[in-house]
């Protein structure tokens, strides 16, 4: 052990403790295994249930309100403004909580390119969840762990219960970011995702707020010739799924920077999403489940230790972390140039939208405020029929600043590296949900391919008469009545209508940037053409 480490949890006023530092990954497995808090899997993994939450609350995630963030923190439902004094008073009762207890310590570090690496301490009542540490973050060598200084600090303690009334929070479960006392401080959930999003959101204040680099919540890939591309989508678009490319090295799954002449990863590991699961559908994803994954939730088949990818009885959102080295192409370091190509994915339920589309500058910085997606029947309780879903910068949960700063910063990078980029609907087709059909993850590949090699430069393209998008005439492998929604829905007049509405719906959420946005940016607006 580093032999700094007891004195500087004293100054964090953690004393009294039995600290495991740096166990093998091994080792966290097993101990969690003999403290009955996984069991082992015929993938040679472990498996966890984490809780009362299967996944993140974002009401209950905070940022403490001081001279350092009045000003420059977007406050509003997103980022939950919470008093330095109660921040002060639930700290010294978490690291009370944990005296005579056995804390799991780790060292580790964000962001790929060594120009701006934060190193974090993160501190874990359990030992798999300093698994999930080791798996997500970059793994410092034996010799820089020797004089590991750590800038941050993650407490992780899901058995501790806050008194909402006393503490100041909205129920019994937490995570609040200090971004003064550079903490951050997880309770009441087993929930490993807290820990992961909590580095992301002090990345998506730190990197453009003080360094002028924009935080993504992308993945990202690179081809043999050292082209960049990134990948932006929310849950369900794909996202992981179309950056796994057998032709080109993945850069990371999930979080990135883009710097003046980088696209770094954040992490040293990807955390997918596993339902439904299978080797042919996910080949990556499938072959990375091996000794050092970490399973969350998942239930096994009657009377084994195999997994049913299937059943969702725990939650739908199913998970596996894995250390990125788990997948064979990946870029090493995690690093690549500016991006050349960008791909804005959404799964749009409604059949509007074109399976792809070139994007102006002011389409993108539009597209990209607007973050949209739409949630199908089934995915959650109550859901009967498609609804829309808007995420600013497709990752309004993790922005501590407003959206605009994010779109600006994309749209001046846009604009100096001379980037396409590109709309991708990986939703449905001919019709909406239940009544057209789902695109084919075959074709979305093709679509995305001739976009990266240049084989749609010199193609012929339409304008979409709602969304003002371009939509190439043809492309290789696809069919050519795809590329133009309308050419696909029998009824073409129903069609007019479901695009008018969802040109409404996007309007109608992007009122509240409206203020913000130049000229360029609401040019990027669709237009309604049909009086509903």
């Amino acid at each position: 052990m580093n032999n700094d480490i007891q004195s500087q949890l004293y100054k964090l006023g953690i004393s009294d403790v039995d600290i495991h530092w740096n166990l093998s990954p091994e080792k966290l497995a097993s101990l969690s295994i003999d403290l009955e808090q996984a069991k082992p899997t015929s993938f040679g993994t472990i498996t966890v249930n984490t809780g009362e939450f299967t996944g993140r609350s974002p009401k209950d995630r905070f940022i403490v309100k001081d001279d350092l963030t009045t000003d420059s923190v977007w406050w509003g439902d997103v980022n939950i403004p919470f008093s330095p004094d109660k921040y002060t008073s639930l700290y010294n009762k978490v690291v009370d909580y944990i005296k005579n207890k056995d804390i799991y310590v780790r060292d580790v570090y964000a962001c790929a390119d060594e120009n701006f690496r934060l190193n974090i301490r993160v501190i874990n009542e359990y030992p798999w969840s300093n698994l999930f540490a080791y798996n997500m973050f970059l793994r410092p060598s034996e010799e820089e762990l020797k004089t590991f200084t750590p800038e941050w600090t993650i407490i992780n303690i899901p058995s501790f219960l806050a008194d909402a009334e006393v503490d100041g929070t909205r129920q019994h479960n937490f995570a609040i970011i200090n971004f003064t006392d550079k903490n951050i401080l997880i309770g009441g959930t087993g929930y490993t995702g807290e820990i992961k999003k909590g580095i992301f959101s002090v990345l998506n204040y730190i990197l453009p707020h003080e360094k002028g680099i924009l935080s993504m919540h992308c993945s990202a890939n690179v081809g043999k010739s050292g082209d960049t591309a990134v990948f932006f989508g929310l849950s369900g678009t794909g996202k992981t799924t179309l950056s796994a490319d057998p032709n080109r090295n993945l850069i990371g799954d999930d979080e990135h920077g883009w710097s003046e002449n980088s696209v770094f990863n954040f992490e040293g590991g990807c955390y997918a999403k596993c339902i439904d699961l299978t080797a042919e559908k996910e080949p990556d994803i499938y072959a990375a489940i091996k000794e050092g994954a970490l399973l969350e939730n998942v239930i096994f088949k009657d009377g084994t230790n195999e997994i049913d990818f299937e059943d969702s009885t725990i939650t739908e959102n199913t998970r596996v972390s894995y250390p990125i080295h788990h997948i064979s192409n990946i870029a090493v370091p995690s690093t690549a140039g500016a991006p050349k190509n960008i791909f804005f994915l959404t799964c749009d339920a409604f059949g509007v939208l074109p399976p792809i589309s070139q994007l102006t500058a002011g389409q993108a910085m539009y597209h990209f405020i607007s973050g949209y997606t739409a949630k199908v029947a089934g995915t959650e309780e109550g859901i009967t029929e498609p609804s829309t879903t808007f995420s600013a910068c497709f990752g309004e949960p993790f922005l501590p600043l407003h959206p605009t700063r994010y779109a600006e910063l994309l749209g001046e990078k846009m604009k100096s590296s001379n980037v396409n980029v590109w709309l991708v609907n990986t939703g449905w087709s001919g019709g909406s949900y239940g009544v057209g059909s789902r695109l084919s993850l075959k074709y979305t590949r093709s679509m995305i391919t001739a976009a990266l090699n240049g084989d749609l430069n010199d193609v012929d393209y339409v304008k979409h008469d709602v969304f003002g998008l371009h939509m190439p005439t043809s492309c290789k492998n696809v069919p050519s009545e795809l590329l133009n929604p309308k050419n696909t829905w029998e009824n073409k007049d129903e069609y007019d209508i479901k695009a008018n509405e969802l040109a409404i719906a996007f309007n109608t959420n992007f009122k509240k940037f409206i203020e913000f946005a130049n000229a360029e940016i609401l040019d990027g607006a669709p237009r309604i053409k049909i009086e509903k």
